[in-house]
């Protein structure tokens, strides 16, 4: 058997001791780091246009305790008008992109989401 490669990367060993191959965890880990990605992003941008967070707030018709919640890592409910509101307020261009995850070990992958099933892809004529 062979032994696992040594590190002194505390990242990788709490990885290790605590998600490793459990899919819940890591999708846990997933859903964490996406909700302190869409925090950090609103900090910057708010903070890159020299604006406070009731300033914000103004901008786009709320509160500056609803800004303040939007900007906490722990915060669950990003939703994508408020986004767009926030993008906007900041002169931003908002995009939403999807990428496929790397099959895991072992899982068969379908080609299409049961979701997609029967459907087409449409595409708009341009004028």
């Amino acid at each position: 058997m062979e032994k696992p490669e040594r590190t002194d990367d505390a990242v990788k060993i709490l990885h290790n001791r605590y998600v490793k191959d459990d899919a819940q965890r890591r999708a846990s880990v997933e859903a964490e780091r996406v909700n302190a990605e869409v925090a950090r992003m609103i900090y910057d941008l708010r903070t890159d246009a020299g604006l406070t967070q009731g300033e914000l707030a103004d901008r786009i018709g709320t509160t500056q305790s609803v800004i303040s919640r939007l900007e906490d890592s722990d915060y669950e409910g990003h939703s994508l008008s408020m986004l767009k509101r926030i993008a906007d307020a900041l002169n931003q261009k908002m995009t939403v992109v999807m990428t496929a995850r790397a099959p895991e070990a072992g899982a068969a992958r379908p080609s299409r989401p049961p979701a997609c099933e029967g459907r087409t892809k449409r595409r708009s004529k341009s004028s």
